[in-house]
């Protein structure tokens, strides 16, 4: 018998103890009741008051132990003095054949299996038909009537039991299917939360990719143009007037970090972008402006009325506007740049071009570009690089610009 199974049945047997505790001592009162003292003599009396005090002491001492312990060994010790004392009884006192409905059901509780429960009720029955012939004195012309009534109850007894262990089974079965069933999923749940763990993860990478990495790329980039106009304003002497443009360097230092501070904070925060505060126009903007002022790229930033666009759309666009434009100032060596951002029927799109080096058959799609598409595609549009050695490179991002009413729209 399968693990499972074997634990199930265990777990039938407890939870019915109370029910089965109930039916024995009420068969076993009855039964002892009207026996004992409709015995033949005092002798046999005594003996069937024995017999019911053998099989009450059984039923607690080998029986329900065995039941709730989930012990074969006891059950089937008791199944034995079961079919001893029934037979004995049988032969004792009339009315000690009434106890075959305590012992048939017991036989079907305890059984392990189909075939030791018709096996335990044909031995039972053939103990009870030789009992009643000893007791009756029966001739032979008698004993194909009794054979015949036990045989009738036995018949009877294997229907019901055959049934209600099939039934018992089907219940079984279906608690091991349900054990399955929690256990698998228990286990989608820890795999859908660690797909979870990791998407987070990935997510938190590419915002610190795309704001943190690049802000902190340009703190260093206006470091060491500051650190060269110092040392320029060294060589020139403290006339040369170099120390106004140091000033700018720094204030810009400060801006670029207390922008990246803000971008940290908010995703601490997990928040919309601080940025798109007073809305991605106006963020974009001033991206232009500040790669003017940090790289004297002639930018340009033209912004149409898009409408209401989602939290997820806006920062989309804001990210990789934010990604392009780094991607200007570390590779492109280009001498300007178009940030164009407008509608186009139910589509948002947004334009970086340039006109510097142009992407070339041996550049390698790094992480950044890689990221913005990922982003395209979790919001639901596309994004597409194009460009010409030599003649510059364009970034278009084509979102969907419906609202979503479960989002918090921006301006």
């Amino acid at each position: 018998m399968d693990d499972r199974r074997v634990s199930h049945r265990d777990e039938f047997w407890r939870r019915s103890m109370r029910a089965w505790d109930v039916a024995f001592w009420i068969m076993v009162t009855i039964s002892a009741a009207f026996a004992v003292p409709g015995a033949p003599s005092v002798a046999r009396a005594l003996g069937t008051l024995a017999g019911f005090v053998v099989m009450a002491l059984a039923y607690y001492g080998l029986g329900r132990r065995g039941a709730r312990r989930g012990d074969a060994r006891l059950t089937q010790a008791y199944l034995v003095v079961v079919v001893l004392v029934m037979t004995y009884e049988t032969w004792a006192a009339e009315l000690g054949i009434v106890l075959l409905f305590v012992a048939y059901s017991h036989i079907w509780f305890f059984a392990l299996s189909r075939l030791q429960g018709v096996a335990w009720t044909v031995l039972l029955t053939t103990g009870v038909v030789v009992a009643t012939a000893l007791r009756v004195r029966a001739d032979p012309v008698d004993l194909p009537s009794i054979a015949g009534q036990a045989t009738l109850g036995m018949v009877f007894s294997i229907g019901l039991g055959l049934w209600v262990t099939y039934v018992a089974e089907q219940s079984e079965e279906r608690g091991a299917l349900l054990d399955d069933l929690r256990a698998t999923q228990a286990a989608l749940a820890a795999s859908h939360h660690e797909q979870g763990v990791h998407a987070e993860r990935a997510r938190l990478a590419q915002e610190i990719h795309d704001t943190l990495a690049q802000g902190f790329t340009s703190v260093v980039m206006l470091a060491q143009t500051a650190s060269a106009e110092l040392d320029a304003v060294a060589d020139a002497g403290p006339g040369a007037g170099g120390a106004e443009r140091v000033r700018e360097r720094l204030t810009q230092i400060e801006s670029v970090a207390g922008d990246n501070l803000a971008e940290a904070r908010a995703l601490v925060a997990a928040f919309a972008p601080p940025a798109l505060d007073d809305g991605l126009a106006a963020a974009l903007h001033r991206l232009g402006d500040q790669l003017h002022a940090q790289t004297g790229l002639d930018v340009r930033v033209e912004t149409q009325d898009v409408g209401e666009l989602t939290q997820e759309t806006a920062v989309t666009l804001l990210r990789a506007a934010q990604e392009s434009l780094a991607n200007v100032r570390r590779h492109a060596d280009a001498a300007g740049v178009t940030v164009r951002l407008r509608r186009s029927g139910e589509l948002v799109e947004l334009e970086v071009a340039d006109d510097g080096r142009g992407v070339r058959d041996d550049d390698r799609e790094g992480n950044g570009v890689r990221g913005m598409r990922e982003r395209a595609r979790s919001a639901g549009g596309d994004l597409r690089l194009t460009g010409t050695p030599g003649a510059g490179t364009r970034v278009v991002l084509r979102l969907p610009s419906a609202p979503d009413v479960r989002t918090e729209a921006i301006a």
